[in-house]
């Protein structure tokens, strides 16, 4: 199975868009997303749109709850509550509701598909070291499982020294972020997966960020979002 694996799109039309193209071109059988559909950006509306057309499956991330229910919103560094405060307004009842019917986990194809963490999804943990990591894969049973939420692509093996994807060990993936990168390249990240044979690529392209930056200082969010986006921080 072909997979295409996206995270932390943040309302960033511009930077969705462009990886939805080159998802088609590649083709593939599945799109899974990672969750923070949401947040910092000033198009949610039209990325809900996108996600409901283009993906076969979403498990929800901490910014899509803050922005749906204002679940966590205080947690948030302080430009991220005005940018969710910002998204809340613009979605419709409707759009809130299917956030809230996103589960915390998906798995499927081998592989686990979570926002945060698999040993507790909600806790919005972060995987800073191999020990933390290592002790995740006491929590799912797949060859794979994908993480968002640091929006900084990675592959940690079972095994320290097993650095590139492939069979006959088991992985977590975290293909990165669609719509704030914050490896200090601005270029968005996903992952292109195939469960068969456990080929795995991560894909960086880039986009058109000042158009991003440009409509986000226009929705009166933080000029400091704008400038992360340019700087990939």
């Amino acid at each position: 199975m072909r997979l295409a694996i996206i995270s932390d799109i943040h309302s960033n039309l511009e930077a969705l868009q462009t990886a939805l193209r080159a998802i088609e071109r590649v083709g593939v059988d599945r799109v899974y997303c990672l969750g923070d559909v949401v947040g910092y950006n000033a198009n949610p509306v039209e990325c809900m749109h996108l996600v409901q057309k283009h993906c076969d499956g979403v498990v929800v991330g901490n910014h899509d709850l803050a922005v749906a229910t204002g679940d966590g919103l205080g947690q948030l560094p302080p430009d991220a509550q005005k940018a969710a405060l910002h998204n809340r307004k613009l979605l419709n009842e409707s759009l809130r509701k299917e956030i809230i019917s996103w589960p915390e986990r998906i798995d499927a194809h081998d592989c686990t598909f979570v926002h945060a963490t698999p040993d507790a999804p909600l806790a919005w943990k972060r995987i800073n070291s191999f020990p933390a990591a290592k002790e995740q894969f006491d929590y799912f049973d797949t060859s794979v499982c994908f993480v968002g939420h640091t929006h900084v692509p990675s592959v940690v093996s079972d095994r320290l020294g097993v650095l590139k994807v492939r069979p006959g060990h088991r992985f977590m993936i975290n293909p990165g972020s669609i719509g704030q990168p914050r490896d200090t390249n601005p270029k968005l990240s996903f992952a292109l997966y195939d469960s068969s044979s456990m080929q795995y690529r991560n894909v960086r392209l880039d986009y058109d960020t000042e158009t991003t930056a440009r409509k986000l200082k226009a929705a009166g969010l933080p000029d400091r979002l704008a400038k992360r986006l340019l700087e990939g921080a």
